[in-house]
């Protein structure tokens, strides 16, 4: 091992432990439990598919009842776990940019009718374009992501939506939350480029633009095909009397004929979709109305101007009908090199899928059937923090592969390998918590010595057997012979 490798490893160790004891430090009920269930999380051979047998596990020292009390009644203090994830070391994009993902994953509940502050969630079924609502819990995520192509993300925030909470709010109060903890916490200074927050064609990319105008964010978010926007203002003419309009022309994103020549356009070879051609159209905003998320807004509404980027791609790997990908971007005058950055950077959010499908079909995030909401939290910071773990023993994991599986660089280990052996790294790194207390059956009671206790009395009635009646012999009506003197 060179001096080189092994200064690296004790720098991860120490980071690992670091985060252990921070980990540790949150939980203020029922810490030593908890603690050794995100453990046992991590170390279990196999997806976890109940709590119960979570017990089992050699790192868990605890019974079955602790465990499932320090989920009813334990504690983690979530605002300082919150602050603890944006303190670890986050992967960056080339040039140093942060890039966040954003998106809503559901914990479905269909069979707990008495559990609280379910909602309708729409899920996928067999057919295509089959959207079957099934109640659960959707839970908002916020993951950093990693340049190149891999499935590691960094989890930094999950949040809980409530009946009634408009997504587009509650995501932007939460992204504002983020925000001003990574920028007390050192991540981003001023002078680094602005952090790039990438969603889906679920939310609503202008209003979150508009909401988070004020701090150093750009918003990424893909559109639906069906959109209709409109250009910026033309110069208004000397002398030209009336109104003077609001907005420009339709800008259709079904009908080419509207679209004009973009202002930039690129040609991109790659290895997985073939040519990637790429255009962008300068400064295009949305028509605003007094309806959905802004029907509480007073007065004239805003335009909010941003860049349209349309891509294009030969094939797709399934061998599936190509279709183009609308998305908007926060910034205007974007150049050539950024209409490349910005189509790439949002390919990259889909490997916050891959972080869910960790989450669900290995670390066991939907398998417990657990009842309330403040449980279903609790047992989702547990598994953020464990996956957190996860990323930071990366450096110090062994590639413990099956025989049919192929060899893997230690800097290309999946998650599911990583936690492999990570049953090997726990023991280097530091685990606060204590072992139980033993517990005996009690002395008894001493030889020679009888119970003193009155015997308790029971209130039960039982009923008395009724005894037969005695049969009554009737006398006889037959008249006897009188005696004759």
């Amino acid at each position: 091992m060179s001096l080189l490798h092994h200064d690296a490893r004790s720098e991860a160790l120490a980071q690992l432990s670091r985060f252990r004891g921070e980990f540790y430090a949150c939980l203020t009920a029922r810490s030593d439990a908890l603690f050794e269930l995100a453990d046992a999380v991590l170390c279990s051979d196999g997806p976890v598919r109940s709590l119960a047998e979570l017990s089992l596990v050699g790192e868990h020292r605890r019974g079955h009842g602790g465990l499932y009390a320090a989920m009813t009644r334990g504690r983690i203090d979530a605002g300082r776990l919150r602050r603890a994830l944006t303190e670890v070391a986050l992967p960056r994009a080339a040039d140093g940019q942060l890039v966040l993902a954003i998106d809503v994953t559901c914990w479905l509940r269909p069979d707990a009718h008495t559990s609280p502050e379910r909602i309708l969630c729409h899920t996928y079924g067999r057919g295509k374009d089959h959207h079957i609502p099934v109640p659960g819990w959707p839970y908002s995520i916020i993951c950093a992501l990693e340049p190149g192509r891999s499935s590691w993300t960094a989890p930094l925030d999950a949040l809980r939506l409530a009946p009634g909470d408009d997504t587009a709010t509650v995501t932007a109060r939460q992204l504002r939350d983020l925000l001003e903890r990574l920028i007390t916490a050192g991540q981003w200074r001023t002078g680094d480029p602005d952090i790039l927050v990438v969603a889906d064609a679920g939310y609503d990319a202008p209003r979150l633009g508009f909401l988070l105008r004020d701090l150093p964010v750009q918003v990424l978010a893909r559109m639906r095909s069906d959109r209709v926007l409109r250009r910026a203002v033309p110069p208004r003419l000397p002398h030209t009397q009336g109104r003077p309009p609001r907005h420009g022309g339709e800008f259709v994103f079904g009908q080419p004929d509207t679209w004009s020549t973009p202002d930039t356009e690129t040609l991109t070879d790659t290895r997985l979709y073939g040519t990637a051609r790429a255009r962008s159209w300068n400064r295009l905003h949305p028509k605003l109305t007094h309806r959905s998320s802004w029907a509480a807004a007073d007065g004239i509404l805003p335009i909010v101007e941003g860049t349209v980027i349309r891509l294009d791609i030969d094939h797709l790997p399934s061998g599936a009908t190509p279709k183009p990908v609308w998305l908007w971007w926060s910034g205007t005058d974007a150049t050539q090199a950024d209409t490349d950055r910005l189509w790439q950077a949002y390919l990259r959010r889909f490997d916050i899928e891959h972080t869910f499908r960790l989450f669900k079909q290995t670390l066991g995030w939907t398998s417990p059937k657990i009842r309330t909401p403040e449980a279903a939290d609790r047992w989702t910071w547990l598994i953020l923090a464990a996956y957190t773990q996860l990323r930071l023993a990366r450096p110090l994991a062994a590639d413990l592969r099956r025989p049919w599986e192929r060899p893997t660089p230690p800097d290309r280990l999946t998650p599911a390998r990583v936690r492999r052996d990570f049953r090997h790294i726990r023991p280097q790194a530091t685990c606060p918590a204590q072992a139980p207390k033993p517990s005996r059956p009690g002395p008894g009671r001493p030889p020679g010595r009888k119970n003193t206790r009155p015997t308790p009395r029971h209130d039960v009635h039982t009923p008395r057997k009724t005894q037969p009646a005695k049969q009554r012999t009737k006398k006889s009506t037959t008249p006897r012979p009188r005696r004759t003197g």
